[in-house]
């Protein structure tokens, strides 16, 4: 008895497993589906878990990866810039599956390398298209400002991504990117010339800006440096004025009182002689050492007093 039932339990889950193996498939995170029927699409699966299915040959579940798919286009391929330079240019394509029940009958079986041939030839289409309608100056140049490979990439994506949709091919471009540029050797000495003149006229450009900026900040040093003069001579002169003025009121009292103006004189003198610390030989009969002798000869006119 408990043989035969373990052999009713095995044959049940065989029973099951075959019944899932015809009936039940599943569909990863990773993985769209489409559902034929006899051939014809009729229902596609994007969302992860098991679904139910009639066996084959009524329904047949065809599984892609719906993750984004890469390549690049051919880098040998020229193309011609808007004014007539010619360039190789290699660009690499991110793209995956949008629409599963479009992409399906577009390519054998949903091939996605069928597709990515045929993206292939749309690349190269709509690069030469957008190439060539820009120069030289967008892609090769001395000046990283003149370059316009974002707006170039995005041009190219944008032309690409026109015709699948035109044409149903059921997928997206989600990114798009220039990876190298080339120079075939009839073109490289022209624009090598061309990146010459470009880096002298910059050079040019900034010798002048600087040779201006100098000239401003040189006149501007003189006009202070003037100023500066013009302001000091005046003071110069406010101060040269105040001291005549003391000077002529000076005069006046030493012409009042000669003998008062022949002592501060000597005075001086003397002090002048010993502000540093020296040794003196001196005659005493010479002015002003004259000053150190025993008495001072005057005349007994009363001393004034300086205004």
């Amino acid at each position: 008895m408990k043989r035969n039932a373990l052999t009713l339990i095995v044959g049940a889950l065989l029973l099951i497993i075959f019944f899932l193996l015809l009936f039940v498939f599943q569909v990863r995170k990773s993985e769209v589906a489409v559902v034929t029927r006899f051939g014809a699409v009729v229902r596609e699966q994007t969302a992860p878990g098991a679904y139910l299915k009639w066996p084959w040959p009524i329904e047949q579940v065809y599984k892609f990866d719906q993750r984004i798919q890469s390549f690049e286009s051919d880098p040998l391929h020229e193309a011609l810039t808007a004014d007539n330079f010619n360039l190789l240019v290699q660009v690499y394509v991110g793209w995956r599956i949008r629409d599963p029940k479009a992409f399906f009958p577009k390519f054998t079986d949903g091939s996605i390398t069928a597709a990515e041939t045929t993206l292939r030839g749309i690349v190269s289409t709509a690069k030469a298209g957008v190439i060539g309608r820009h120069p030289l100056a967008d892609l090769v140049s001395a000046d990283p400002r003149q370059i316009k490979f974002d707006a170039i990439e995005n041009e190219i994506k944008a032309s690409i991504q026109r015709q699948v949709v035109t044409n149903n091919y059921g997928v997206k471009i989600d990114f798009l990117g220039i990876k190298r540029i080339g120079l075939p050797e009839s073109v490289t000495t022209a624009v090598f010339d061309r990146m010459k003149s470009e880096r002298d006229r910059i050079a040019s450009k900034s010798q002048y800006e600087g040779q201006a900026q100098a000239d401003i900040i040189r006149s501007d040093a003189q006009r202070d440096a003037a100023g500066r003069l013009a302001a000091a001579s005046s003071q110069a002169k406010e101060i040269r004025g105040q001291g005549e003025a003391e000077a002529a009121k000076s005069l006046d009292a030493f012409r009042q009182n000669p003998e008062l103006a022949n002592f501060i004189f000597r005075l001086d003198a003397l002090e002048n002689s010993l502000k540093e610390r020296s040794t003196l030989i001196f005659d005493q009969q010479t002015p002003p050492f004259d000053l150190f002798r025993g008495g001072l000869t005057t005349t007994n006119a009363p001393l004034r007093p300086l205004p």
